[in-house]
């Protein structure tokens, strides 16, 4: 019997040297790369690739100074506030070197070797070549220093134990740079660069386990964003709203301006295609919907199934098209065809049927406004129509909507509206 429990204890200590192992190993591949002097061309690009991160988006809080932090990232385990990443020399980032900047995008550890939480996704951004690191942080030396205390996660128990990021990392975390697909073209790798990495798609476009970790992150198989309530659809293949019947022209448009002939950006996508992917050059917008393109189908069904038609589904269909006629009509038309880019059509629209009805639901509740870009500076909106139609009326039109002009979905209640009334902002 000792023999047994001295031989469970050892394996027990294995397997903590193990994870310790894997959870705390750095990858040192360019670790100390020689960092060539901050010309006025790295800054620039280190700009272009700031802004392919949306790095923003995330380090400036709303109405605070550009890159100074503050801005609640909401998590199922509790808030995180972004850092200051200005280039104060106290509160921000200004000490660091073109080595401790690195360490933070491919390792994921700060400069005193803490441990980041993946709110920073890092495991997106361990992707990023050494070259491209360097031209980021060239340019956020010279970000204006802003002092700014930073604040600690607000994580509920035992999340709130740093330490436990060594196993959550031994498991889901593998630094490595990215590597060209050598049967692929070159426009093809380029935007599979900036998808996986910098991009960081799956972030919100793949599903995440218990414990906030990406699963098949590089099949974009469309996830509820988690806290936003928001549905990020698949862009894989043709399933659900998978772009791989998309003309790639279209995409370039979707990304690039927030509008095309088959869709609109919304919601947390507007603020991306309006902070981040309006600036990025043609080449490489192309890039990322030609590799966009090309995922393969990933077998996740997102589309719901019809109604049966019964006396009460048809009653409450009724009820919808007679909205539909008093209030969509006039932009999206009586065949449901609207007027792209301006008026999306409904026709065929398969991210109304979608699984999950959250994002139609909320566009008839809050609106839906494509983003201000510079390919389409006076987008038209969709007004909202939360302080007109109750719960019930909402539930109608949307469900409606998701049956009609050979549409297929299944029903909205009255209780799934509700659940998204109310909208807050960080």
């Amino acid at each position: 019997m000792k023999r047994f429990f001295l031989g469970a204890l050892l394996l027990l200590v294995a397997a903590l040297g193990v994870t310790a192992w894997l959870g705390l190993r750095e990858d040192t591949a360019d670790a100390t790369a020689n960092t060539p002097a901050s010309t006025a061309d790295l800054v620039a690009r280190g700009a272009y690739l700031a802004r392919a991160g949306n790095c923003m988006g995330c380090h400036t809080a709303r109405g605070g100074a550009e890159y100074a932090g503050g801005r609640a990232i909401q998590t199922p385990f509790g808030a995180i506030p972004s850092p200051n990443i200005t280039s104060d020399r106290d509160t921000g980032i200004g000490s660091w070197t073109a080595d401790d900047f690195w360490r933070a995008l491919h390792n994921g550890k700060s400069k005193d070797g803490k441990l980041l939480y993946p709110a920073f996704p890092y495991p997106n951004y361990t992707r990023v070549s050494r070259a491209d690191s360097d031209a980021m942080y060239a340019y956020f030396r010279t970000v204006a220093p802003v002092r700014q205390e930073n604040r600690e996660p607000e994580l509920r128990f035992p999340f709130n134990h740093r330490v436990l990021l060594v196993g959550w990392r031994a498991l889901y975390f593998r630094p490595g740079v990215h590597a060209d697909e050598p049967k692929q073209s070159a426009e093809w790798n380029r935007g599979a660069y900036l998808v996986q990495g910098l991009g960081h798609c799956s972030a919100c476009h793949a599903p995440r386990n218990f414990l906030g970790a990406t699963t098949g992150g590089e099949n974009l198989s469309g996830a509820m964003i988690p806290m936003l309530n928001w549905y990020a659809a698949s862009l894989s293949g043709d399933s659900g709203a998978g772009l791989g019947n998309w003309e790639v022209q279209h995409i370039v448009d979707l990304l690039k301006t927030g509008v095309s002939a088959r869709g609109a950006a919304s919601g947390p996508m507007a603020e991306v295609v309006q902070g981040s992917l309006q600036y990025l050059e043609e080449k490489d917008v192309r890039a990322m919907a030609v590799y966009l393109k090309s995922l393969p189908q990933n077998g996740q069904a997102e589309a719901s199934a019809p109604p049966r038609s019964t006396p009460e589904t048809e009653k409450f269909l009724g009820i919808g098209a007679a909205l539909y006629e008093k209030h969509c009509v006039s932009c999206h038309k009586a065949s449901g065809e609207g007027e792209p880019p301006a008026y999306p059509a409904l026709a065929g629209n398969r991210a109304l049927t979608l699984a999950s009805p959250v994002n139609p639901i909320r566009a008839v509740l809050h609106g839906g406004y494509p983003p201000s870009t510079q390919g389409n500076p006076q987008p038209y909106g969709m007004p909202p129509f939360s302080a007109l139609l109750s719960d019930e009326e909402i539930a109608a039109v949307v469900s409606y909507i998701r049956n009609s002009w050979g549409n297929q979905g299944a029903l909205v209640s009255s209780g799934q509206v509700n659940n998204y009334r109310a909208v807050t902002l960080d």
